[in-house]
């Protein structure tokens, strides 16, 4: 135990000095780097850059795992950035959204610092990705497992971005709005974390989660987070109506990433590895809450 604990305390140094080093190239680019006179594009190239960084150590250490607490550790910082380069917003609005990306962070961040073991472990899903890639998996390293996530994070965070760089009051009862379901989404996810490492702790060999919130979604954790991205372009919407046609472009990416990549391939590995889950297949609706239903005899 003692042994885990040292190689868990060196490991997050080793991740904390990664994340120094990526916000550091960012910081310096925003800086010190040609401006390209459109502020959303500066902080994409600086992310970008930032993301390479991390990539690095990735490819240094040999797991691609340093890449996971990146995407909750990012949006705080961007919406921080362009609050303080934008001017004649309304504060409450950049106060009410900022209250709910940080609670998010400090949940998901706080997550994967609980269950992560260290630099030994690394998520189950890189190692396939690479091996499928074959003489490509660089590319796919690269691409799949760093670039992608980030572009979709940022895409996602857009409406963030619209929120606190336009000036006027918008549609204040949807600021208000997104907020409670951006609230109401996090607590969600908070519950489901929650008790899956409750589960997780006291489980029997083979056992199951059916309980709690996983009685009623097989994915709470996932709908929650849907929930998140979703507030989040109601608050851009809120700010900018005339842009409402493009400001859930990112929420439903994430919803098309969580129900065509990510769900099917964590239903794959539970039925793979236990064979009691295709009850709960048959019973637990697979993503938005509601009451089991009854399994026919």
């Amino acid at each position: 135990m003692h042994d885990q604990a040292v190689t868990k305390t060196r490991s997050l140094a080793i991740v904390g000095i990664a994340y120094a080093a990526a916000i550091a190239v960012a910081a310096a680019w925003l800086v010190w780097g040609p401006g390209t006179g459109r502020l959303w594009l500066d902080t994409l190239i600086a992310d970008i850059l930032a993301t390479l960084v991390v990539f690095a150590f990735s490819r240094g250490f040999g797991n691609s795992s340093f890449y996971d607490a990146y995407w909750s550790v990012v949006p705080p910082l961007l919406l921080l950035y362009w609050w303080t380069q934008s001017s004649d917003v309304e504060p409450w609005r950049c106060w009410l959204l900022a209250v709910v990306v940080v609670a998010w962070a400090v949940r998901l961040t706080g997550n994967w610092l609980y269950a992560f073991p260290g630099l030994h472990h690394e998520d189950w899903r890189y190692p396939m990705f690479r091996e499928r890639a074959g003489r490509f998996e660089f590319v796919a390293d690269l691409v799949a497992i760093h670039l992608i996530p980030t572009l979709q994070v940022f895409l996602g965070m857009l409406p963030v971005y619209v929120a606190v760089t336009t000036p006027g009051t918008g549609m204040a009862w949807l600021t208000v709005i997104a907020f409670v379901v951006g609230m109401a989404a996090v607590a969600l996810e908070f519950v489901a974390d929650t008790q899956m490492h409750r589960f997780v702790r006291d489980r029997r060999q083979g056992e199951v989660m059916d309980r709690g919130l996983w009685s009623w979604s097989r994915h709470p954790n996932y709908f929650g987070e849907f929930g998140f991205w979703f507030a989040l372009a109601l608050f851009g919407v809120a700010a900018s109506p005339a842009d409402a046609w493009w400001l859930f472009i990112g929420a439903v990416a994430m919803l098309a990433m969580f129900l065509g990549a990510s769900i099917p391939m964590m239903e794959t590995r539970s039925l793979e590895r236990r064979p009691d889950y295709q009850a709960v297949v048959d019973r637990v609706p697979r993503f938005v809450p509601r009451p089991p239903g009854k399994v026919r005899a």
